[in-house]
């Protein structure tokens, strides 16, 4: 039996199979000699192949332990680092040859794998609202002409480049921020506006009376400016100080926005101090001169805190209290005060969503955007093609920072645009219908009515007790 048994090995040991079998076998026993860490490395090597292998067939998605999708995942991996293109301010070129620098691209494409492209806020479709009255005729040279009887400058760009055409001084350096502002958008988007020509007014109250232009042929002047409302035409910009307000050290929107972020945190608002709270000029308008007879006296507390700002005096003593971001300890007369203090949660909830609005929907790249679909609604009106202006200059960044100094040399630094956007502009939404729109007027004066009851009622109650 024995010798059976080792006839059949002998056999076993001649095979082919066996040849490369034992040449496995010596591999394996060299293996044996390899040391515990080794293995230990191989065994977590072969592991990995293999769940990596599962991963790849689709039996298994490994980004999901990681809280990834695996297409996040995928595209995650696939974006490589975008060396982003910085051009700062050129004061060396511009003191010397007192001319914009030529470096900056006149036109640029996003690199690989931009940011997605999003949908503009609700708001955007004010733009079509305040363009409405020249969608039939179109603004013709001479509508823009009339436009300059009370604008501060002419702006024109052609051919991606930016004119300044100054009539009169405005009031503090509002002209010279918003003129600033353009010449960021034009390095957040160069060579995306289209050519076009418009008149700015920086003054505060509109000045084009809808009234004054009902008969068809009218041809309203399209003049642009910081504020408008239902009885006039003019056409709304963001205001200068989107990117600082100097003279009354208010820092560029988006370092304002971190400080009132911060500012949010530093006093819970169940802790808040439960009063209105208003700090400004009162001789601005007679309404905010109506509000400052609200304020507590010896005899009443209509639970407001109203404060006069002296800009003069504030500068003077450094705006310690002109802070916005250290303005968020108060709630904000006397029934809207009570009802937020008695529906706490309500009013808590308001508070959030005017914050996630300013946070979200009022961010800075949202602000370049509209600028730059009204201007290009705009453009697309213009019946005529601009062209230079005689006694326009060419406006450039180092043409208003570099001779500037003090807060308005620091907030232009601050909020100069050193790199063009990695995304396009968001989507346009549509303009409003018709019932559409009706039905958003209808509800804010429903709103305002029902909550000019909840005051009636609120007042009858208190003359009753009294």
């Amino acid at each position: 039996m024995k010798g059976h048994e080792e006839k059949l090995m002998k056999l076993f040991w001649l095979r082919p199979a066996f040849q490369r079998h034992s040449q496995r076998s010596k591999w394996w026993r060299s293996c044996k000699k390899i040391t515990p860490l080794t293995s230990t490395l191989l065994l977590l090597c072969l592991f990995l192949l293999f769940i990596s292998l599962l991963s790849f067939v689709g039996w298994i998605d490994l980004a999901k332990y990681g809280g990834y999708s695996s297409q996040k995942l995928l595209q995650n991996f696939s974006k490589k680092p975008i060396d982003t293109l910085e051009f700062p301010l050129d004061c060396t070129t511009w003191n010397h040859t007192k001319t914009c620098p030529k470096n900056y691209p006149t036109s640029y494409k996003p690199a690989a794998n931009p940011s997605p492209k999003s949908t503009c806020p609700e708001y955007f479709r004010w733009i079509h609202e305040d363009l409405k009255h020249w969608k039939q005729t179109g603004i013709t040279k001479e509508m823009v002409e009339k436009a300059r009887r009370t604008a501060h400058f002419r702006l024109t760009i052609l051919n991606g480049k930016v004119y300044v055409e100054k009539f009169r001084e405005s009031i503090q350096t509002r002209a010279l921020f918003t003129m600033w502002g353009i010449a960021q958008l034009m390095r957040w988007y160069p060579g995306k506006l289209p050519d076009l020509e418009l008149m700015f007014d920086c003054d505060d109250r509109p000045v084009v009376q809808a009234k004054d232009f009902r008969q068809p042929g009218s041809g309203p002047p399209p003049l642009f400016r910081y504020c408008s409302d239902w009885r006039s035409l003019d056409i709304v910009f963001p205001d200068w100080s989107f990117w600082g307000w100097a003279e009354t050290n208010i820092r560029p929107w988006r370092s304002v926005l971190k400080d009132i972020k911060e500012g949010n945190r530093m006093v819970k608002w169940e802790d808040r101090v439960p009063y209105a709270y208003w700090k400004g000029n009162p001789h601005v308008c007679p309404w905010r001169a109506d509000l400052m007879k609200c304020n507590v006296t010896d005899q009443n507390d209509w639970n407001t805190r109203l404060y006069v700002q002296d800009w003069i005096a504030e500068s003077q003593k450094g705006y310690k209290q002109s802070n916005l971001g250290e303005q968020c300890t108060h709630r904000s007369l006397k029934f809207a005060v009570e009802w937020g203090n008695n529906h706490t949660e309500k009013a808590k909830a308001i508070g959030e969503a005017g914050s996630r609005f300013i946070h979200k929907d009022l961010k800075m790249e949202y602000v370049y955007d509209y600028i730059f679909h009204l201007l290009n609604e705009y453009a697309k009106l213009l019946k005529y093609k601009p062209a230079v202006p005689p006694n326009a200059v060419e406006l450039c960044s180092e043409s208003m920072a570099c001779p500037a100094d003090g807060n308005w040399r620091k907030f232009m630094e601050e909020s100069l645009e050193k790199s063009p956007s990695d995304s396009a502009p968001c989507t346009m939404p549509p303009p409003y219908q018709p019932q559409e729109l009706k039905g958003f007027i209808d509800g804010k004066v429903k709103a305002t009515k029902e909550v000019e009851a909840w005051e009636n009622e609120y007042w009858d109650k208190q003359n009753k007790k009294h």
